[in-house]
């Protein structure tokens, strides 16, 4: 399926070009079983040959990637923190979540939110999922587009840079993501595995 996907991926980005690339990272980022260590590298690739332009991928690229995030953004915006804490007050404790934890969390992205969307475009997994919490939180439009805007620069120029440089061996660059990826994972595990704990002992403190 996966190489199916992949090979979709490159036929679209073979017959629309710059268009191409921009509605797949568009895709991509609301729906991220689309492989952006294949859409990005093979861009690049495919600038590299000469049938486009490195510089105005990355551009395309970063068009979509705001766009995509603009979409989750906005669809988390009108559930809106009202409806969130609703959701979590009445179901909450079926998932260990109270309504406190929600306060934390919500305060934790409210001092870091320009950072937490900077550097959350930059990584693996984490980066569309960093638009829906900025969208609870009706983070400033501006100040979300310029940082999703960086951020989104910085993993396409990696990405569709690297599979210029590589050429033919564009390819290779989805090995190396996938070990990131899984290192992504871990830390992900070990932070929920931490929550878990917190609230274990805090049941067996009363």
């Amino acid at each position: 399926m996966l190489s199916d996907l992949g090979t979709w991926v490159q036929d679209v980005i073979e017959s629309l070009g710059y268009f191409g690339v921009a509605l797949l990272v568009v895709i991509e980022n609301v729906f991220p079983p689309i492989p952006s260590e294949i859409v990005l590298p093979f861009a690049g690739f495919v600038a590299q040959r000469g049938d486009a332009s490195v510089v105005v991928m990355i551009l395309v690229a970063t068009v979509g990637s705001v766009v995509g995030a603009w979409i989750l953004y906005g669809i988390s915006a009108m559930i809106g923190p009202v409806r969130l804490r609703h959701f979590i007050v009445r179901f909450g404790k079926w998932f260990g979540v109270k309504e406190t934890d929600l306060d934390r969390a919500e305060q934790w992205f409210d001092e870091r939110a320009i950072a937490a969307v900077l550097v959350g475009r930059c990584v693996p997994l984490i980066r569309s999922i960093v638009s829906i919490p900025a969208g609870f939180r009706r983070m400033n439009v501006v100040s979300f587009t310029l940082y999703t805007a960086l951020g989104s620069f910085v993993w396409n120029l990696g990405l569709i840079g690297a599979g210029a440089i590589l050429g033919d061996q564009w390819d290779v660059v989805e090995g190396y993501l996938g070990v990131l990826q899984w290192i992504v994972v871990a830390i992900i595990i070990a932070a929920v595995a931490r929550y878990a704990l917190v609230l274990v002992r805090r049941r067996l403190s009363r």
